[in-house]
């Protein structure tokens, strides 16, 4: 893929082809921006002195036999075209709304570095509404921290560095607009600090944030670039001071609805690799400690309940409710949000044989293999039941399985259930995107790339 690496070229293509609501082809010029009040961004340049230069003898854990890079590389292709939306593109589409822009990007526009977003869909959020949409993209105005982590990590992996890049940008153009720690706000409107005169949710999210940072040191130990680097341990400190408890774990965001007597965790926040590759750059701060209190908290809470993970807990790894709206009637469930640490644990487990990892995945893999006959054909009947991971609680349910949720179910055989992990992968890999579904979407996507093999060490980095 072409790569422009940090700065493109100032010379964009003064005709684009796309709808004002981003499905219909018309023609539109290069928009012009007011430039904004943020300090202009310095232009990174090649530092490879400062990356490791031995290669590193890497080790991997299992992979299905079944894996299909092909697929993967399919599936982000079609991701990228429905979620992935660049400023060039969507100025273009809506020129009143891009007016007010330049606020924010102005500076990094006017060095040529053009951000992009990942859409988000809301059915009711007044924020997330653009005037100038009359289809289903009006109400696809926000994007959230998470998605641009996750489109990171995507892209990285995929090798489109320019996407990558642009989705940098985005985060970066935030945080230096709103000053203070370095954390993306949670949920922004477009390309715009204010959406219908309200200001961006600038709290933090702990997972959007760790995988922001996780992307930039991986894209570091790739490509030699000293201001990934630079902008990974500024994220990295901002985590330490605002996220991480006196008792080293991971709180789910830096607002003191988090930070109570009693705090409530969500441990499909936790991530070990991201940990990890802090512990690896920065010295400064003791993230072993918390990796270890981290994997400790998840295998007291694993082996207290069913053998899945409730959605939040308290200190005491009890099962509650978050009392912020998301899972009132779920939270004792495995369920929307612990969907995604069969990712994080089966990332960690194939980049660094964790035996805590692996025990983490085997457990899980014994409760679905053993609801589903030991057969992921079952998946499209057990996989409907969003399981409860407290004893005597209900479970829950959807009208099919989604997308994720296979994925999810077949990420728990990388701890060394071989004929699970090829059978449900060869499966997974027919799936196909459908409709406009935001989170299925890129949890799919990005589940895809680790069961296919597209999650590479980089050769220098030491895990």
């Amino acid at each position: 893929m072409k790569r422009n690496w940090f700065l493109p070229a100032l010379a964009v293509s003064a005709a684009m082809m796309f709808s004002a609501c981003g499905d219909d082809s018309s023609t539109s010029s290069t928009p012009v921006v007011t430039p904004g009040t943020p300090s202009t961004p310095s232009t990174p340049t090649p530092d490879p002195g400062t990356t490791p230069t031995t290669p590193t003898t890497q080790t991997y854990g299992i992979l299905p036999t079944t894996a299909n890079p092909a697929a993967s590389l399919t599936w982000y292709a079609s991701w990228k075209g429905t979620y992935y939306k660049s400023y060039i593109e969507e100025a273009a589409a809506y020129p009143i709304l891009a007016q007010d822009w330049g606020v924010v990007f102005g500076a990094y526009t006017a060095a040529g570095m053009f951000p992009a977003r990942i859409i988000w869909d809301t059915s009711s959020d007044s924020y997330c509404v653009i005037d100038e949409c009359t289809n289903s993209y009006k109400k696809r105005g926000c994007t959230v921290s998470e998605g641009i982590g996750y489109g990171m990590l995507i892209t990285l992996f995929a090798g489109d560095l320019d996407a990558f890049n642009s989705l940098w940008y985005y985060s970066k153009g935030y945080r230096d607009y709103q000053g203070g720690p370095q954390l993306t706000p949670w949920k922004t409107g477009t390309f715009s600090y204010e959406s219908l005169g309200a200001p961006a949710n600038s709290s933090s999210a702990t997972d959007a944030d760790l995988d922001i940072a996780t992307a930039l040191i991986i894209a570091y130990y790739q490509t030699g670039l000293a201001p990934y680097l630079e902008d990974a341990l500024a994220i990295a400190n901002s985590i330490w001071t605002e996220e991480i408890s006196p008792s080293l774990m991971i709180y789910s965001g830096n607002m003191a609805t988090w930070k109570t007597a009693d705090p409530i965790f969500n441990l499909s926040y936790f991530s070990p690799v991201a940990i990890r590759l802090f512990a690896q750059v920065d010295k400064n701060h003791d993230w072993t400690g918390v990796l270890n209190t981290m994997y400790d908290y998840m295998l007291r809470v694993q082996a207290a309940g069913t053998g899945v993970f409730p959605d939040w807990t308290n200190t005491a790894g009890v099962a509650v409710n978050p009392k912020n709206g998301s899972a009132d009637k779920t939270y004792w469930m495995f369920y929307h949000e612990s969907v995604r640490i069969p990712w994080r644990i089966a990332w960690d487990y194939y980049w660094t044989q964790d035996p805590r990892a692996q025990q983490v995945l085997n457990t899980l893999n014994t409760f679905i293999s053993t609801k589903s006959g030991g057969d992921p054909a079952n998946l499209e009947t057990t996989g409907k039941v969003m399981y409860s991971a407290v004893a005597g609680q209900p479970d829950g349910s959807t009208n099919s399985l989604l997308p994720n949720w296979h994925g999810a179910w077949c990420l728990t055989g990388m701890g060394g259930n071989q004929a699970w992990l090829d059978a449900c992968t060869a499966s997974f890999n027919t799936k196909t995107f459908s409709g406009f579904n935001y989170f299925p979407h890129i949890l799919m996507t990005m589940y895809s790339e680790l069961l296919n093999g597209l999650f590479v060490k980089p050769a220098t980095l030491p895990l």
